[in-house]
């Protein structure tokens, strides 16, 4: 097993998901069905495993017909458009 990777990964997604709206999803979630917590995280838990293996099987796949560099160039794309986006639509509502 390659640690370096594993704990890459493990550190990037962790931090990512700190706070994002799928942790106040479940949070919520949680708040509203007190009783069942268990079932609420082991729902909450597939359903993050089940995204991941779409993650990771979409990214084998396309690993064989993109360059994983041009890959991640359209990934850093992706998160400043989405962040821009998100700067000019809350600049919008403060006008």
């Amino acid at each position: 097993m390659d640690w370096k990777t594993f704990l890459t990964v493990f550190a990037t997604v962790f931090l990512a998901e700190l706070g994002d709206k799928t942790q106040l999803a479940t949070l919520l979630f949680a708040s509203k069905s007190p009783s069942a917590p268990v079932m609420i995280f082991f729902a909450a838990a597939g359903a993050l495993v089940i995204t991941s293996a779409i993650g990771v099987a979409a990214g084998v796949l396309l690993s064989e017909y993109v360059n994983p560099k041009h890959l991640s160039y359209a990934a850093g794309i992706g998160f400043i458009a989405i962040g821009v986006w998100t700067l000019l639509q809350a600049a919008a509502k403060t006008a």
